[in-house]
């Protein structure tokens, strides 16, 4: 293959979020001289969020514009679909918030860059029924709904297994079409069931649809919240505003003190700064840190090896630890984490629909867990409203 100036590759911009943190990679390690002594030029193409599209792209960019290395594009289905072409090549292959996807295809050169830690079904409702548990009177039952796909599917499954595992009823357990967004009818019948928790596991438009249900049907759970994709979102945080107060959910990084490391903070200026220009997410919480950590692992094991050979890049990954905007981030058993760096987030004091109060973390308090903790959880969740 013959070598060109650029030795990586940003694998279908479903995230545009994640494009500009990694663009921001590309300009910082430009700036110190490139890699291997070259200038870094990330190639991408847009998969428009269909899985079909991906192989093609792969095949594309490892045939025809030659690149040396790939990563994964943003999410389960498009990591999952570029999975057969990265094993065909034995490419080292770095996946973006792809959950438990290696459970699947046990392929040694797979790395996941998620949070989520060794045991990735669990991680997104462990920290919620483990504060759950610690309030008084400790609650006995609890509901389980998500959307009938992907991680709706997977976080369901897990949230089952931790509510089984601290004795807790389920009184209800359903799934929804994932295309729904009028989720009244399922939240008037866990209602009828009287749960003391409410564990939700969404996407971005039914988790509006769920938030915005619970309130106008004014149902009153303990706790609800735990997996709901999209609540991360700077555009939906201002769209649902006041409605959000009381929810407690996941969310994979927030600017608290406890989880500022270096070049964090110098990340999200740069970042934030572009936000409105590029169009993305004005925030950037949930998705820069972490899409800019998976190029920072590459890029280290590219100084380290000396070398863009995809079974020396490979080996290395697996067996060091690297320092990263993250922390330091080291893999396990099947590519995943060795720690889960999840967080249950708690919406408090939002007054309004202003993005500014959502850069004041005091509307969004980390309380689980311990170590990154930045306030506590108002129990029940009637008296955040």
């Amino acid at each position: 293959m013959r070598r060109r100036d650029f030795i990586t590759f940003l694998g279908g911009a479903v995230s545009k979020s994640a494009l500009l943190a990694q663009k921001i990679w590309e300009e910082d390690i430009n700036a110190k001289g490139g890699l291997l002594g070259r200038p870094v030029k990330l190639i991408y193409y847009d998969d428009q969020t269909n899985p079909a599209a991906v192989p093609g792209i792969y095949t594309k960019l490892l045939d025809a514009d030659k690149v040396d290395l790939i990563i994964g594009g943003y999410g389960t289905t498009t990591v999952a679909a570029a999975m057969p072409i990265a094993m065909q090549r034995k490419k080292v292959f770095i996946g973006l918030f792809a959950t438990a996807l290696n459970s699947e295809f046990n392929y040694l050169n797979y790395f996941s860059m998620i949070p989520t830690g060794p045991d990735p079904k669990p991680s997104y409702t462990k920290g919620f029924f483990e504060l759950a548990m610690q309030q008084n009177p400790k609650p006995q039952t609890v509901a389980i709904v998500a959307a009938d796909t992907g991680h709706g599917l997977y976080a369901c499954e897990g949230a089952r297994e931790n509510a089984k595992a601290i004795g807790l009823t389920i009184v209800y357990d359903r799934r929804y079409p994932a295309t729904t967004t009028d989720l009244a009818p399922a939240v008037r019948a866990i209602a009828a069931t009287n749960p003391d928790l409410v564990i939700v596991c969404s996407y971005p438009p039914d988790s509006v649809g769920m938030v915005r249900a619970v309130n106008e049907i004014g149902f009153r759970p303990r706790m609800i919240g735990g997996a709901m994709v999209g609540l991360q979102s700077a555009a939906i945080k201002i769209e649902l505003g006041p409605l959000l107060n009381g929810w407690t959910n996941f969310d994979f990084w927030l600017p608290v003190p406890k989880m500022q490391v270096p070049g964090a903070h110098e990340l999200i200026k740069k970042y934030q700064a572009r936000a409105s220009v590029e169009g993305v997410d004005a925030l950037g919480y949930y998705m820069a840190p972490w899409s800019y950590a998976q190029l920072q692992v590459l890029q280290q094991a590219i100084v380290a090896t000396e070398s863009l050979d995809d079974a020396k890049l490979g080996d290395h990954i697996r067996t060091n630890t690297f320092k990263t905007v993250v922390g330091d981030v080291k893999f396990g058993a099947n590519g995943e984490l060795t720690q889960s760096r999840l967080l249950q987030v708690q919406f408090q004091n939002i007054k309004g629909n202003d993005l500014a109060q959502f850069k004041d973390l005091s509307t969004q308090v980390v309380v689980w867990p311990a170590e990154y903790e930045s306030g506590n959880l108002i129990y029940p969740y009637e008296k955040a409203k």
